[in-house]
């Protein structure tokens, strides 16, 4: 991509709850990047395996692709941490491998937000995390085993028991510097905050301060992984230390899931 080109990337979003975030972040970003979202469908609203397993299916992310590729994407990202990682490394990755083949994209631009947050922490060099997770314990503990797949090492985990993505579209500000500050640990070189049904955009400056350190969210590291893979490395400010810095470091022709 050019210097002077606009990004173009795409993002299948799970349901209604923090879609707010996108054209919000987009607005962040400063012009250069338009980012797209489409919904698709999630079956029953529920944190729980057997639920998110079916919401990830990619029978369903398929069936969105449609109305997203209506325009040209550079780059597309399944905008879900819980319906990917719950199937494991190598499941998130066929259900990349396959939605690229359907969207007729190279696998390279083809990403999730669970691959987001194995890259971005790869990318700002931080390995020991402390992870805020909205879900109940058994789900936040197949996004430990996730990262842990990736190289991290994960020093405090919490689950809130939140079963709908309904439910914790409806935190405000103060719960979710709440969430960060309380799940932080001081072994910690950032804190993660996984749901992409958490809003999060608004806040990501005050989430670093407020814990003292970098904070990853699940809305921010998506479209940061869709920016990445579809070339446009240019640092952003007001975006937390992700975009202020890790694309000094980072290689953007790293596969979308390693």
């Amino acid at each position: 991509m050019s210097d002077t080109a606009t990004a173009r990337v795409g993002f299948l979003y799970p349901g209604h709850s923090a879609e707010d975030d996108y054209p919000r972040l987009e607005r962040m970003l400063g012009g250069g990047a338009r980012l797209t979202l489409v919904h698709t469908d999630i079956g029953t609203d529920a944190h729980r395996v057997d639920e998110l397993l079916e919401m990830g299916a990619t029978h369903r992310l398929k069936a969105a692709l449609g109305e997203l590729l209506r325009e040209e994407q550079d780059a597309i990202v399944w905008a879900c941490t819980s319906a990917s990682f719950i199937y494991g490394p190598q499941g998130a990755r066929r259900q990349v491998e396959e939605l690229a083949q359907a969207a007729g994209l190279p696998a390279g631009r083809v990403s999730s937000t669970s691959f987001a947050f194995a890259h971005a922490t790869r990318a700002l060099g931080v390995r020991r995390l402390a992870i805020a997770a909205t879900y109940p314990d058994d789900v936040a503990g197949y996004f430990v085993r996730f990262l842990e797949h990736h190289g991290s090492q994960v020093v405090q985990v919490s689950g809130q028991g939140i079963i709908t993505a309904a439910e914790v579209g409806t935190l405000g500000r103060a719960q979710v510097l709440d969430l960060a500050r309380s799940n932080d640990h001081p072994d910690a070189e950032a804190v993660l905050l996984p749901d992409t049904a958490l809003h999060s955009a608004a806040w990501l400056d005050d989430l670093e301060e407020a814990v003292g350190k970098p904070v990853l969210t699940a809305n921010q590291v998506t479209a940061w992984e869709g920016l990445r893979l579809a070339g446009d490395t240019a640092p952003r400010d007001g975006l937390g230390t992700l975009f202020r810095s890790s694309f000094r470091t980072s290689d953007p022709t790293t596969p979308a899931a390693p």
